[in-house]
């Protein structure tokens, strides 16, 4: 009886070796890593600006704060009238701050306080849309009163054409660039695998006009106004397939 309970776990027991001493069998589904080659183009569009943004300030000083308040509306409003009369449309010129407060002044020998003045500064931003007269424009302002013009931005309303004259440029040139290397390495160029693109799309440019009170009239009449141009740049980065 020992002998037959024996016997089955035997044949089994081979078996099971014979299973593990076969050859195996290994599926690969890898494929080859295909070759590419990545370029990047830059595509740059000179543009003339047509567009310019201003801030004009009235700043005024008084004993009271009804005094400067009364004063500054005046001068403002003065400023305001010759603006819409050189030709800015009233939805062009937008009211950015009104501001009052105290400016209190100390004696310089017992550090207490000496009087109180106080300041109004109210600030309008405009859009001007004709450059040709922009000049004239800032005279004209600075006489009626306006005594703080920080800064002009030049700009472009409408890039959309340059744009794409960018991207084309840019295109191109990566282009011009992934056949050159397949040239020179002896490889063929295949399919493009992947496009991306970056724009840089030029900022306002700043071009500082007049800061302040007295001399502002004075400089002027003498401060030529130049627009330069902008520059807008496309960068492409593409990658080829190359056999």
């Amino acid at each position: 009886m020992r002998t037959k309970a024996i016997f089955p776990s035997i044949v089994l027991l081979v078996s099971v070796l014979l299973a593990a001493c076969s050859p195996a069998t290994i599926v690969s589904n890898s494929a080859p890593p295909q070759r590419t080659l990545t370029v990047s183009g830059t595509g740059m569009v000179y543009l003339t600006p047509d567009v310019a943004y201003i801030n004009i300030g009235v700043h005024t000083e008084k004993p009271t704060a009804t005094e400067a308040v009364s004063a500054n509306n005046d001068q403002t409003q003065q400023v305001v009238n010759t603006l819409t009369d050189a030709g800015v449309d009233a939805k062009d010129i937008r009211t950015t701050n009104f501001s009052i407060y105290p400016n209190t002044q100390y004696d310089q020998q017992t550090g207490k306080p000496a009087g109180t003045t106080y300041i109004v500064d109210n600030t309008v931003y405009i859009t001007v849309r004709h450059l040709d007269k922009l000049g004239d424009l800032l005279d004209a302002t600075v006489q009626a009163g306006a005594n703080s013009i920080n800064s002009i931005q030049f700009d472009v309303l409408d890039k959309t054409s340059a744009t794409q004259q960018a991207r084309d440029a840019a295109v191109k040139d990566a282009r011009s660039q992934a056949q050159e290397l397949a040239n020179a390495a002896g490889v063929t160029l295949g399919d493009v695998q992947a496009v991306s693109f970056l724009e840089n799309v030029p900022s306002p440019v700043f071009d500082v006009y007049g800061k302040g009170g007295g001399g502002v009239a004075a400089a002027a009449s003498s401060v030529p106004i130049n627009t330069g141009q902008l520059t807008l740049t496309v960068n492409v980065t593409m990658t080829y397939e190359i056999k």
